[in-house]
């Protein structure tokens, strides 16, 4: 199989952002799509090579040879400024950093944030709290104070 180029996914994921949407005016309920939404972003916005499928611990790699998880969520106008998690994240594999993608109702992107693996490992097995310790799920909150805004580029 081919390789996919980014236009070629984005053309593709573009669709399922509409469908998207409309499934969730529809039911109410989301989609599905927003994890691969964000990895393409994230590559197509920081020049990131996507891995292969299935790759160990990590989605991207950046022209440095770094690696990274990247995770996703899509926080709606109506959810803003309230305590979103994260998806698990994963300290038994290799990867040097994790990337946020912050997305709008539509799909959009709004933020990129990273964070090291020696911050996230430390915010993850911190004393307080079953769910990040045990499932290695973060606020969003807690990884915006420990990373940086990487996209946009701050002024």
């Amino acid at each position: 199989m081919k390789r996919p180029t980014l236009q070629e996914i984005g053309k593709v994921l573009d669709q399922a952002r509409v469908a998207a949407v409309a499934y969730y005016e529809l039911t109410g309920k989301p989609l599905g799509v927003t994890g691969e939404v964000g990895e393409y972003e994230a590559a197509r916005l920081l020049d990131l090579t996507l891995a292969d499928a299935r790759a160990p611990g990590y989605v991207a790699i950046d022209a440095k040879g770094r690696r990274f998880q990247i995770k996703t969520r899509a926080i709606p106008r109506s959810a803003r400024g309230k305590s979103q998690r994260l998806g698990s994240i994963k300290l038994d594999h290799d990867w040097d950093a994790v990337l946020l993608v912050l997305l709008d109702e539509g799909f959009q992107p709004l933020e990129i944030w990273e964070a090291g693996r020696p911050e996230i490992t430390a915010a993850i097995q911190a004393p307080g709290s079953r769910a990040r310790n045990e499932r290695g799920a973060l606020a969003v909150s807690k990884f915006k104070s420990i990373g940086a805004q990487v996209w946009p580029p701050l002024k």
